[in-house]
């Protein structure tokens, strides 16, 4: 071996532990720069849930109307008592009763009068305490038709307004905005229409 051999193992250890220190250094410089959480950022133990609700939010007030579906044997509107949001107005408490009684699903052996899609586009009270209901016109399209079946449809509209808001006198039924003669060719809708006591059954215990 010649005598620079010794010399050549010293420079080749030294550039090795500067390689080794220039790594150390390196890899903890960039773990420190990974584990620094960005300028604004939340960490994830606290970030907020976006589905949990707030402790204090208050409950929405509820209060118990009456709502009408076909009796069993399909000769009666039989008065059911549910749980509806409570709205401030005669306006907003009809839109309120309307949309849960558009909506509700009847227990049985009690079924729905109201046709499948049939949806409220508006509510009016006029000075001489006319109500004004506007549907969509699938309650139109969607309606299976018979003279009895839309007699009990239009009525249960009617009684469900006039018998939770007794302050209010008469019910015409608008589609689409717009007066209709009939819903499906039968029941004359062309003028303000009055509760229907002769089709309330005893009231079901539901």
């Amino acid at each position: 071996m010649s005598n620079k051999s010794p010399k050549r193992w010293a420079v080749i250890t030294l550039i090795g532990c500067v390689a080794v220190v220039f790594a150390v250094v390196l890899f903890t410089g960039l773990s420190r720069l990974l584990s620094r959480p960005a300028p604004g950022a939340v960490p994830l133990d606290a970030a907020p849930s976006e589905t949990a609700t707030p402790a204090n939010a208050p409950a929405v007030p509820k209060i118990k109307a009456t709502l009408y579906f076909a009796s069993e044997d399909g000769l009666h509107l039989v008065p059911t008592e549910r749980e509806v949001p409570l709205a401030e107005g005669a306006v907003a408490q009809a839109r309120s009763i309307l949309e849960a009684q558009l909506s509700a699903d009847a227990q049985p052996p009690l079924a729905s009068t109201i046709p499948k899609g049939a949806l409220l586009r508006g509510v009016y009270i006029s000075e001489r305490n006319e109500v004004f209901v506007d549907l969509d016109p699938a309650i139109r399209t969607a309606h299976p038709g018979g003279a009895f079946q839309e007699l009990m449809t239009v009525y249960t509209i009617v009684n469900a307004v006039l018998t939770n808001l007794p302050n209010l006198e008469q019910v015409q039924i608008l589609v689409g905005g717009q007066e209709v003669d009939t819903l499906a060719g039968h029941v004359d809708l062309r003028r303000p229409l009055r509760k229907n006591e002769a089709l309330i059954a005893v009231a079901s215990s539901q």
